[in-house]
């Protein structure tokens, strides 16, 4: 069998993974959007599958209006002494922790803060004999500089923070921009796996020591080379079985967001070059297509679409912000109310918490879904929307005693959205739709009409694109019952 990269053509920026007994699991950033920090398995490192979130909500007042780009950073996972460890960098906050005994079942603990500081980023810990460090990396527009990482020494527990941290690796001349360190050992090495070079153009570095302090060996293991796929930014390094690895990564890819790819390892003098390796005295080439690393078969994968169907919501919904207040029912349907958060979100859709996004899945794709209409009050509104940095969304709106389609697009840092269509609507009832093409192209319409408006797709702050659905008003009242949310992949 063989699969094509990427895997996951969906943003699930900075994954990391790591194997207990014979499943994978993944977790990767969210940012603002909740619930935070996804976590996925799989049995063969190519079929994912969706089963939960660390954190329901984020732990911070602000959260609970848009705050683009804040949020969970490039998380870690790990599992020491029967406990997984979900290590969650908030860029202004500090490094925060979960744990769980059984990641099926989720239950992770609340988050509690394990270092208060601001700019600290991509941590990772590793235990090695009765202690615990943690390597980090420095958000430079937080903390003043970049390029460099740190390890601080904490408790084995991961409660406390033993000492500052203490500068091991200065990339600044040979792997600029060396960032989402992830600590590994093997053959009595301690191994950094770190991207560096920027997140679009640029490379894996592997660095190496006898000692969690270095000095450390570097070396660029894997980079662009040849091949179509630019990064190749941070990720996971696997341990399969008898010596048996593998390599999780991202790439930029624009509106799609950071998409996940899949790489074997091959070690060469106890170094772990990935991908094509072409000549072992240099880094290897990302693979488009190669044959399964774990020859196991699996249905598990990440569904694009929703009927609506028994009392909860599915997971593939995320909000912008933290749920507060009665946002929605899903019973016999999806029912989302016209719900006021403040003027800045009535005005602006980016700035509105209540939207309920997904994320792409396909390369090309549409999308049908259809609600019954009760807007009742001056101001409801219920829609369809592309959110990205621009955004443009299909909405009826109540007007003047009447029911109005709309288009209307938008720009992060503008107050106001704008109208771009307008006609009364007269029906109760309203199907919206949108076709994207690979070409990042896409066009709203309803009813089986499409109108004659196209867009250009773009990505949000640090993550790719997201479409969903929302209803919001000035006042209680208003709502919308959606019946179904179907994404069809197009050829």
């Amino acid at each position: 069998m063989r699969y094509n990269n990427p895997i996951i053509l969906s943003d699930y920026s900075d994954p990391d993974v790591i194997r207990r007994n014979d499943t994978y699991y993944m977790i990767a950033s969210s940012f603002n959007h909740t619930p935070g920090v996804p976590v996925l398995k799989s049995k063969n490192l190519v079929n994912w599958k969706l089963i939960g979130y660390v954190m329901d909500k984020l732990p911070f007042p602000k959260f609970n209006s848009v705050c683009h780009g804040e949020g969970a950073w490039a998380p870690s996972i790990r599992y020491h002494k029967g406990l997984f460890y979900a290590v969650i960098p908030f860029p202004d906050e500090g490094i925060y922790v979960s744990c769980t005994d059984d990641i099926e079942k989720g239950n992770w603990s609340e988050p509690w803060c394990l270092i208060e500081a601001k700019g600290i980023e991509d941590p990772c810990p590793i235990w090695i004999k009765d202690k615990c460090y943690l390597v980090v990396g420095f958000a430079k527009s937080r903390i003043g500089f970049n390029s460099v990482l740190g390890v601080f020494e904490v408790s084995p527990d991961l409660k406390t923070k033993l000492s500052d941290y203490k500068i091991v690796f200065d990339g600044h001349h040979t792997q600029p921009t060396i960032e989402g360190p992830k600590f590994y050992q093997r053959n009595g090495y301690i191994y950094i796996m770190a991207p560096a070079g920027s997140v679009k153009t640029g490379w894996q570095t592997c660095l190496r020591s006898k000692d969690v302090y270095g000095p450390y060996e570097e070396r660029i293991v894997m980079m662009q080379n040849d091949s179509k796929i630019n990064g190749p930014h941070q990720g996971a390094l696997i341990d399969i079985h008898k010596d048996k690895w593998a390599f999780i990564h991202f790439q930029d890819k624009g509106p799609y967001g950071r998409v996940i790819h899949l790489q074997p390892v091959q070690w060469v003098d106890d170094w772990p070059l990935c991908g094509e390796v072409k000549d072992s005295l240099l880094a290897g080439t990302p693979y488009s297509s190669y044959d399964y690393i774990i020859d196991k078969k699996s249905n598990y994968r990440i569904p694009s679409s929703d009927s609506f169907e028994g009392n909860t919501l599915s997971l593939i919904w995320q909000t912008p912000a933290n749920k507060t207040g009665h946002w929605y029912d899903v019973h016999n349907g999806l029912t989302l109310y016209c719900v006021y958060h403040d003027d800045k979100a009535y005005k602006a859709l980016n700035m509105t918490p209540n939207l309920f996004l997904t994320k792409i899945v396909y390369e090309s794709f549409t999308v049908r879904t259809s609600c019954i209409l009760d807007l009742q009050n001056e101001g409801d509104e219920v829609g369809l929307c592309f959110m990205g940095k621009n955004y443009q969304y299909i909405c009826v709106k109540r007007i003047q005693g009447k029911n109005h389609l709309q288009i209307k697009q938008g720009y992060f840092n503008q107050d106001n959205d704008v109208v771009l269509f307008d006609s009364v609507y007269q029906d109760f009832e309203i199907e919206f739709m949108m076709k994207y093409s690979s070409f990042d192209q896409y066009q709203f319409g309803f009813n089986k009409s499409y109108l004659k408006f196209n867009f250009t797709a773009v990505p949000g702050r640090w993550i790719g694109g997201k479409y969903g659905i929302y209803a919001k008003g000035l006042k209680t009242g208003g709502r919308a019952i959606f019946r179904y949310f179907n994404v069809k992949k197009v050829r």
